[in-house]
């Protein structure tokens, strides 16, 4: 039996030209056997039943006006054992973290890095590009902490400083998968088909072997 532990209202306005229509989300805090508590939220803003779990734990079950609760806590009970494993994997992906350091030794980390992938990044990211052909306007260099690089629709290519704590075979897996975005602005089957053709043919194993790094600080 799932109990009811709380529950809050939100609005949200809709309509057309001189009209209003309010429509009330509605979020309450649900005491699940298995799970602990989970959120549980019906608003405007779902197109669809999902579950969303936080690095933390926490649980958010969401789900659009249409769908009954009922109909939504089915669907969680059928996910309980994904959740569970779900929960494991972070827990373990944060136990493998090291630990945060102390605000100035993180500032002096970053900088360190910094001066690294200033002495780095530049050349490895010519020498692919010359090696290739697959040809770039600019360069950034930036402390992202979400994502290894980016191409911009212009072929601007920003690369993480922390690509300086993860081994030189991936750092050159990210530049090049950036490369092939000045080809290809998106991940179509061409771009994927052109990535895995330039590692030969070891995309899924360098990409799996990235998703398991992580920011070193």
């Amino acid at each position: 039996m799932i109990g009811r532990c709380g529950r809050k209202r939100t609005g949200s306005a809709t309509g057309g030209r001189g009209s209003s229509v309010v429509r009330t989300s509605l979020v309450e805090v649900l005491e699940h056997p298995r799970l602990g508590e989970v959120t549980l939220a019906q608003t405007p803003r779902a197109r669809r039943v999902s579950i969303r779990v936080k690095a933390s734990g926490d649980v958010r079950l969401s789900f659009p006006f249409g769908i009954s609760q009922r109909r939504a806590l089915a669907f969680l009970e059928a996910k309980v054992e994904w959740v569970e494993a779900v929960r494991e994997r972070l827990a373990r992906k944060q136990e493998a973290l090291p630990p945060k350091l102390p605000p100035e030794e993180l500032k002096a980390r970053i900088e360190e890095l910094r001066r690294a992938a200033r002495e780095d990044l530049p050349a490895r990211i010519a020498r692919l590009s010359a090696a290739t052909g697959l040809r770039y306007e600019k360069l950034s260099i930036r402390a992202s902490r979400t994502k290894w690089g980016s191409c911009s629709g212009r072929n601007h290519i920003s690369l993480s400083l922390f690509l300086m704590g993860i081994p030189e075979h991936l750092r050159d897996f990210v530049i090049l998968h950036e490369l092939c975005h000045t080809v290809h602005h998106n991940h179509s089957p061409r771009f994927h088909a052109l990535l895995d053709r330039l590692v030969g043919g070891r995309e899924k194993e360098l990409n799996d072997a990235l998703k398991r790094c992580s920011i070193p600080c």
